[in-house]
């Protein structure tokens, strides 16, 4: 048996068995299931995880330990070389500061594609129908209240800005309702990963969709991509979509544009100060909100938790990551 333990922060809803199966290939089982960022490193420094070789973190667990930053990384344990992050995104790890200290990191691409995406689509079609309006007029008894005619998807040009996985899954979900697909992308992708979706520039990606849809990372040099700048130049009356992450828009600008109507409507799942939302954006009918639960299924939740876990014990007992971030491959 390999003399590498493993660490679970938090808990899991739905893999509690398969968790105790990661005993056959690490010397011992950690769990930290609740406390505190200030609890948390003081028993790393104490030694109390010592010979932990891999550890299992969520998006989720970051309010019990706070961002993967300078300041934990360095309280961690030495043995540590392996992080397996349950997410899509994984902002609140600094994965230069990993890379520096010889720790490889994962995350859950693939699992979350398709739930991502129809939600994705969900807050498109509510987006393009004004549904806002009607879903709060109908519970206040005042029937359709300040109803107004909304749009079809079907000849609209859907602009994609990040064509991976959700992107892809979004694009094959659009084309169904007759839009065309244009993308833009770190680096342009095969034919067979395109299936027929057009390349473009930034630049033009804004000007000529109707709607634009972020399915891209959250980076610095990401943050606020989508600013004043940007929607100066979009068609008038397009539409917003973001799944991805809130800060990748600048929030107050985005509430201009949208009092403007330069931004007709928009659908939100992520926010730039969550769980706070924009006053702005709460005030205004023209936007769909949701509370990110784009991957809030039972079978999704499912499927990340069992893909860091095959993380975590392909770790230990080949020293591979099967999902490594794409910053250190």
């Amino acid at each position: 048996m390999s003399q590498k333990a493993a660490l679970l922060i938090g808990n899991l809803n739905h893999t509690k068995s398969q968790w105790q199966e990661v005993e056959s290939v690490a010397s011992k089982l950690y769990e930290y299931p609740t406390g505190s960022r200030e609890d948390f490193i003081s028993k790393c420094q104490k030694g109390d995880f010592d010979g932990v070789y891999a550890l299992y973190r969520s998006n989720d667990s970051n309010k019990i330990t706070g961002n993967f930053n300078d300041e934990l990384l360095e309280a961690l344990p030495s043995s540590l070389k392996y992080i397996c992050h349950n997410g899509a995104g994984y902002d609140n790890i600094d994965i230069p500061a990993c890379t520096k200290r010889g720790i490889s990191v994962s995350s859950t691409p693939v699992a979350v594609n398709d739930a991502t995406a129809d939600v994705a689509l969900f807050l498109m079609l509510g987006a393009l129908r004004n549904i806002t309006q009607s879903f709060r007029a109908v519970r206040q008894g005042n029937w359709r209240g300040n109803f107004a005619l909304g749009h079809d998807p079907k000849n609209k040009a859907l602009g994609i800005l990040g064509m991976g996985g959700i992107g892809q899954a979004m694009a094959k979900r659009a084309r169904a309702f007759g839009m065309t697909i244009q993308y833009h992308n770190r680096r342009r992708l095969s034919p067979e990963e395109e299936e027929g979706a057009k390349y473009v520039s930034f630049e033009e990606l804004l000007k000529t969709s109707d709607v634009l849809s972020l399915n891209l990372a959250l980076n610095p040099s990401t943050r606020h991509i989508i600013g004043k700048p940007q929607f100066d130049i979009m068609k008038d009356g397009i539409i917003i979509i973001n799944t991805a992450r809130g800060p990748l828009i600048d929030e107050a600008a985005l509430v201009d544009a949208l009092n403007s109507r330069k931004v007709w409507s928009a659908g939100l799942d992520v926010f730039e100060e969550e769980p706070k939302i924009h006053q702005g954006l709460l005030d205004n009918e023209n936007v769909v909100l949701l509370p990110h639960v784009g991957t809030a299924t039972f079978e999704t939740q499912r499927d990340m938790e069992l893909l860091v876990l095959d993380n975590l014990k392909s770790a230990i007992s080949q020293d591979k990551l099967l999902t490594q971030v794409p910053e250190q491959k």
